[in-house]
């Protein structure tokens, strides 16, 4: 049985020069990039807050950023006026940082650069003109359907919604089994003293995350992820990340739903258990968990270049590079019977880059990605995933798309100097002004 809805006319709410769709990590530097570029820019966003997995998710925990300049750095630098973030080690890659501040902290900087911000509103649909142009994206919220023109748009869904419905040929999983990698759902922690339960914090000595999942374990509560963590924020503040969701794709509402529901159970179920072994663990609570569970693994939407295995083995190299990724093959256990952990890698890979060409749409003209939706295969998107990246290739991507939507052009049609020297002359003016 169907139910046949009645043909209707959307209006056209605004055209804009670059329409951004998704505020992760890899959309907030994209919105913020074309922006500062002079591109007029409109970022539409799922949820109720700007960063996606970084606030939405409460990840609380920033990969592979020391070596990423331009925004990540920015980033980084006024996470620390704030008192905001805190490493493992001095100059290390990776670190986690106060949600809340977060949050504050990229509606200021949206807002500095002068990017219109939509919240609450979903992308649904997409139409091509006559010459496979990107034309307009169709998004659905409060207000109702509404669609949106602009001359270059950019996919930071992290799932790739926008390249799917608007024709793109995708990927994902595992192509010789389909299987995709487990999601998780993050959790805020307090009641806890760093003195008093170091060894069992992540980045201290021995085998932190080994001696959490013992010790969870023991008490009746074995973690459906192998190594369980704490990231301190705060001394009275953590993060934990302590579940596995498995045989979950991004596109099964259902299955997301069934997801978030194990997830939050089973992290409540954790933290009681701790809290009952009295001592240091006695004022353990939850302060929240994530609006959206962790999606490490959507569709890949394909481009004018693919990211592959033999890149991170041999070490590509290329000229249009947006990004040198050191963050090495994560692949979540994608079968709990074989392990709870992280899988076996195929090989050593070595730092390697992101090339522009990897961002750019192409089956579809007019549309860029950035963040974990690039083109690449399932061995190279478990190491480029990390949010560190995203920032990297966001900014690369809202630059371009600037550069494009001011001159006439399409994505592919802009020179990788231009958007470099663009993005070294934005990032040394915004460095003097501050």
């Amino acid at each position: 049985m169907n139910h046949r809805e009645v043909a209707r006319d959307v209006p056209i709410v605004e055209e804009t020069d670059v329409v951004i769709c998704g505020a992760g990590p890899a959309g907030i530097a994209a919105a913020i990039a074309s922006a500062r570029s002079g591109a007029r820019t409109r970022l539409i966003e799922l949820h109720g807050s700007l960063g996606g997995v970084w606030t939405t998710g409460a990840l609380s925990w920033i990969i592979d950023s020391a070596n990423k300049p331009g925004l990540m750095a920015e980033l980084t630098s006024r996470l620390d006026e704030r008192g905001a973030r805190r490493t493992r080690v001095e100059g290390g890659a990776n670190y986690a940082y106060d949600v809340e501040a977060m949050k504050l902290l990229l509606e200021e900087m949206c807002g500095e650069a002068g990017v219109d911000v939509r919240l609450h509103t979903r992308v649904v649909a997409a139409a091509r003109d006559s010459r496979n142009r990107l034309a307009v994206v169709v998004t659905e919220s409060k207000s109702g359907r509404e669609a949106w023109a602009a001359d270059v748009f950019v996919d930071t869904t992290g799932d790739g919604d926008l390249g799917f419905v608007a024709g793109c040929g995708v990927e994902m999983g595992n192509p010789e089994t389909g299987a995709v990698q487990p999601m998780s759902l993050m959790a805020i922690v307090t009641g806890l003293r760093f003195e008093e339960i170091e060894t069992y914090v992540g980045g201290s000595l021995g085998d932190p995350k080994k001696r959490l999942g013992a010790l969870m374990t023991e008490i009746g509560v074995p973690p459906s992820y192998g190594n369980p963590t704490l990231f301190r924020i705060r001394d009275d503040l953590f993060a934990m990340m302590a579940n596995h969701q498995y045989d979950t794709k991004c596109d099964d509402a259902a299955g997301l739903t069934a997801a978030t529901l194990r997830g939050r159970k089973e992290i409540h179920a954790q933290v009681d258990a701790l809290r009952g072994l009295g001592g240091v663990w006695s004022e353990m609570r939850v302060v929240s968990t994530g609006a959206q569970i962790g999606v490490r693994e959507g569709r890949r939407i394909h481009g004018r270049y693919e990211v592959t295995a033999a890149d991170l083995l041999e070490g590509a190299r290329f000229d249009d590079a947006v990004c040198r990724v050191t963050m090495g093959i994560d692949v979540h256990s994608t079968n709990p019977a074989k392990t709870k952990i992280v899988e076996e890698k195929p090989h050593k890979s070595r730092p390697y880059d992101v090339p522009l060409r990897a961002l750019i749409a192409q089956d579809v003209d007019g549309l860029m990605m950035a963040g974990r939706c690039i083109s690449g295969d399932f061995i190279a998107h478990s190491s480029y995933r990390v949010t560190g990246n995203a920032v990297a290739m966001g900014e690369a991507a809202g630059t371009t798309a600037a550069l494009a939507s001011g001159s006439g052009r399409l994505p592919h049609e802009v020179e990788w100097v231009e958007v470099r020297e663009t993005m070294d002359r934005l990032s040394e003016r915004d460095s003097l002004v501050a």
